[in-house]
Parts: structure tokens; C-alpha cells; sequence
């Protein structure tokens, strides 16, 4: 990063924010710094002092090879966080350092999409039990499935306080679309049809889906929810239904309006637009990629790749890249958003087999590379095994101090495809 660009950071980070906001922050930071201290969690500080560490010297070093110990490492994690998660969920993570301790509730939205992931890894690898504990996750998505269709934001809770979320929705849809092409049984089928009426019923005349859900900084246009439009689409495909496939079109053409001419996407963040993660970046990027591809859209893989085009000047040599990004794509922060560089890396990958262009597939060794040796494989605490964290460094922008189950499950990903184009 330039000194400019270290100085605009610092300026955003310093007055970017409102006093309260900087509070908040302030306090948070000094709280995880407590609780960092008690005698619980000093396996984990020690993780987080050599974490530091290699961020500030610069000794991360890339790593190739390991692709199927990696991803059956990630596997395990996300079954060691189902198995924390009591009911047949994925707990949302892993946060040592937060007020509540440790493993969280199980997470509707990110069970919906480790559905796929696992489904894929216990197909590649025949592995019956992985297959199982996907299917596990279908059925529990299908017991806690609101009675609109629609699923829940935020972490599971009882009946009479969920709320719903179109995004949260298009997840689950994508999970139990992967879990009746394996198992065709209808109660997945039937799951998946009253979810994809409901995002269907949800979208406006615009193309945009109206109900972000309580847990979402509040306005109309998230342009991340195109990627509800993949599931649908493949649900489209699997009961034979254009009105579904026209709903997942409209969608991605709405996210189009939003792009503009440098690649950038207006109104693409959880709580940032004007400084998006990687991580929203790369949903929104995905779901317009996979349809492209799906139905022959060169004018949506092309959108896609003007976004990748620009983001690729920023993945330095060894893999890093930056969390956020302002409209200029200039880096809008210091750290890594890990969940980012995955996505990123699999859109990368996917754009490689569409257009066989080697400087995707590149890119996408270089920050998959790069995540390895950032999943840690031999701690004393079993519960940092296996997973990737939020940012590096662990203090860092995004999920701070934590392991969410959805960085675990996009590595996953970019392992697989890795997996399936190595020797490319």
C-alpha cells in the first residue's frame, strides 16, 4: 500500500466513523483485549501474539500442495462446529474472546450454503459420513423453516422472534437444492419450492429483494442478495420452472444497474456501502459469475470480470489482499478480510474454467496459497483446528477475533476447486 493510500485509511478510520461508532469500536477492542488475558485463552493469545507477528514481519509463506489434508481438515472443523451447535446446525463460529464464550448458536443462514460444500467434499472423496451430516443440516433447515418459506436472520432462536431475510433465504434454498440433487426426497423438494415462492413474492418492481432482515444496516438496495439469483436458478433448472429462472435474471440485472463503469458495486456492504468488504464484494460476484456461466450470459460473466480485472492489481505476490474497498478500488482498510480472499479465489478459479485465461487461475493459487498456512492445523486448542479466521490479522476489520463458520467453508471451496484443477 502507497503512503497515500496508508493515509487516506487512517483518515477514514479516524473520521469516517461517527464518535459513537469509535466508541463502541474502542470498547469492544478493549473488552476482547480483557477477556484475551484470562487464563482460559492462553492457547489462543499465544495463536493471536504469533498471528501479529507474521502479519507485521511479513513472514506468512505461501503454500502448495496439501490440498486434500487442508480441505479434510476444514471438514472437521465444520463438523466439530455442528456438533457445538447441538441441534443439527453449524454454530456460527468460534469467538474465544467475546462476552459469550467460545462456540455460538447455530447459524440458519451459512448451514443453508456448508450443505453444498460438504456435499461436494463426501461426493469427491466418497465419504458417507460427511454426506450424512449434510443431510442432517437439510432436515434441521427444514424443521426451523419460517411458515412464510422464508429463513430466519441472525442466529437461531425460538418461532415468535424470528424475522425474516431474503438473503438468509437464498442460502438455505442453495442447500437444499444441492441436498435433493443427491437424495431426492421431498421433503427437501417441497423445502425448497415454498423458498423459492417467497423470494419470488419478495422481489420488487425493480429487481431488488425487499426484506433485508432485523440484523442488516436498514435501506432498500443490498446488492450483495444477487446471489440468491444462483440458487434460484438452479432451482430453476431442477423443476424445470422459467418464472424462477426469469425471478434469478431480474435479480442480476438490478445488481448490474448498480456496477459502475470502473467495476465498482454501489450499495454492496452489511454496513459500509461506501467502503465494501471483499467478502459482499465477492458474493455479489459470484452470483452474477455462476449465472453467466449457467445460461450462456457473456454480458454477466464480462460484468464479473471487470470487478476480478480490478481487483487482481491489489493480490500482492505471496497472496495478500486487502478487506474493503472504496468506489476507486483503492484499499479502504489494513487487514485481510480471509472470507474475501477465498471467494475471490473461487470466482478467480471459475472465471479460469469458463474463459481459460491462466492469470485467474494465478491469482486464485496465489491467495488460496496464501490462506493455508493461516488455517492452523496442530494447536492445543481443538477448536482453532481446522479453521480460518476472520481477518488476519485476528484483531483485524472483520469478525474480529474469530472463526465464523462461513471463512471455514470457503476455503473449503477454493480447496476443492484447487483440488479439481490441479496439474491445469
Amino acid at each position: 500500500m502507497t503512503i497515500r493510500g496508508a493515509t487516506r485509511v487512517l483518515r477514514d478510520q479516524l473520521f469516517g466513523r461517527s464518535l459513537r461508532e469509535q466508541y463502541w469500536a474502542a470498547d469492544q477492542f478493549r473488552r476482547r483485549l480483557v477477556l484475551l488475558r484470562s487464563p482460559t485463552n492462553r492457547v489462543f493469545a499465544r495463536t493471536v501474539r504469533e498471528d501479529f507477528a507474521r502479519f507485521f514481519l511479513g513472514r506468512v509463506r505461501p503454500l502448495s500442495g496439501e490440498i486434500e489434508k487442508r480441505a479434510r481438515a476444514a471438514v472437521d472443523w465444520i463438523l466439530l462446529a455442528q456438533a457445538a451447535g447441538g441441534n443439527g446446525g453449524v454454530s456460527l463460529g468460534y469467538f474465544p474472546c467475546d462476552e459469550e464464550g467460545g462456540w455460538r448458536p447455530s447459524y440458519p443462514e451459512t448451514t443453508g450454503y456448508i450443505i453444498t460444500s460438504l456435499l461436494v467434499f463426501g461426493r469427491r472423496f466418497q465419504d458417507q459420513d460427511v454426506i450424512a451430516r449434510a443431510l442432517q443440516m437439510a432436515d434441521w433447515e427444514t424443521d426451523i423453516q419460517m411458515s412464510s418459506g422464508a429463513v430466519q436472520g441472525g442466529p437461531v432462536c425460538s418461532a415468535e422472534k424470528q424475522t425474516p431475510c431474503a438473503f438468509n433465504t437464498g442460502m438455505v434454498l442453495e442447500g437444499w437444492v444441492s441436498a435433493y440433487s443427491l437424495r431426492q426426497d421431498s421433503l427437501y423438494l417441497k423445502a425448497a419450492r415454498r423458498a423459492a415462492d417467497w423470494l419470488t413474492s419478495d422481489m420488487n418492481e425493480e429487481g431488488y429483494f425487499r426484506t433485508n432482515g432485523q440484523f442488516v444496516a436498514t435501506g432498500l438496495i443490498k446488492t450483495y442478495n444477487v446471489l440468491c439469483a444462483w440458487p434460484l436458478y438452479r432451482f430453476a433448472e431442477l423443476v424445470a420452472d422459467s418464472d424462477y429462472q426469469s425471478t434469478a435474471f431480474r435479480s442480476v440485472k438490478a445488481a448490474l444497474r448498480q456496477q459502475q463503469r470502473n467495476g465498482w458495486f454501489l450499495n454492496n456492504c452489511l454496513t459500509r456501502p461506501e467502503a465494501p468488504l471483499l467478502h459482499t464484494i465477492s458474493y455479489t460476484l459470484q452470483g452474477i459469475l455462476e449465472i453467466g456461466i449457467s445460461a450462456g450470459r457473456a454480458e454477466f460473466v464480462h460484468s464479473a470480470r471487470r470487478a476480478v480485472d480490478a481487483l487482481l492489481s491489489h493480490v500482492t505476490h505471496d497472496g495478500f489482499i486487502p478487506g474493503r474497498f472504496f468506489s476507486d478500488w483503492s484499499a479502504a482498510c489494513f487487514s485481510s478480510c480471509l472470507t474475501g480472499s477465498a471467494q475471490l479465489a473461487i470466482v478467480c478459479y471459475r472465471l479460469y474454467e469458463y474463459l481459460g485465461d491462466r492469470k485467474y487461475w494465478e491469482a486464485a493459487e496465489r491467495l488460496v496459497n496464501y490462506l493455508k498456512p493461516l488455517q492452523l492445523l496442530n494447536s492445543r486448542n481443538l477448536a482453532l483446528n481446522g479453521a480460518l479466521p476472520g481477518s488476519f490479522p485476528l484483531f483485524g476489520n472483520y469478525m474480529t477475533a474469530g472463526y465464523p463458520n462461513w471463512a471455514t467453508k470457503y476455503l473449503l471451496d477454493a480447496l476443492l476447486l484447487q483440488h479439481r484443477l490441479a496439474g491445469s
